[in-house]
């Protein structure tokens, strides 16, 4: 194969890949920690104040309650990027086995 003959396949190669993953997002791997079931039911959650934000399309992650070492600990809210596709749902307590288990906040396909 000549030399130009090669740029332009390559050329177009890249072409290809630059248009077939323009819009992708990738996110990185999550690892998943096995949330211990707490017979503590956690406190109502602190109403959170705070202004608008940052820029258009940011979502409120409010916060939550945590459980860190035998208790209950508050984790403040915060301004989570737009995510085009997809919706924020928030951190929430569930009952399971006789107690609590915390269902993490997470970014859910629309």
């Amino acid at each position: 194969m000549s030399h130009n003959r090669w740029l332009k396949s390559a050329a177009a190669v890249g072409l290809t890949l630059s248009v077939a993953l323009g819009g992708c997002v990738v996110e990185p791997a999550r690892v998943r920690v096995a949330v211990p079931i707490v017979t503590i039911a956690p406190p109502a959650p602190i109403v959170e104040t705070y202004g608008p934000p940052p820029a258009v399309g940011y979502v409120w992650a409010g916060g939550y309650w945590n459980w860190v070492e035998g208790r209950h600990v508050w984790v403040g809210g915060h301004w989570e990027g737009p995510r085009p596709g997809y919706r924020w749902v928030a951190h929430a307590w569930v009952r399971e086995g006789g107690g609590w288990r915390l269902r993490e906040g997470h970014w859910a396909r629309r």
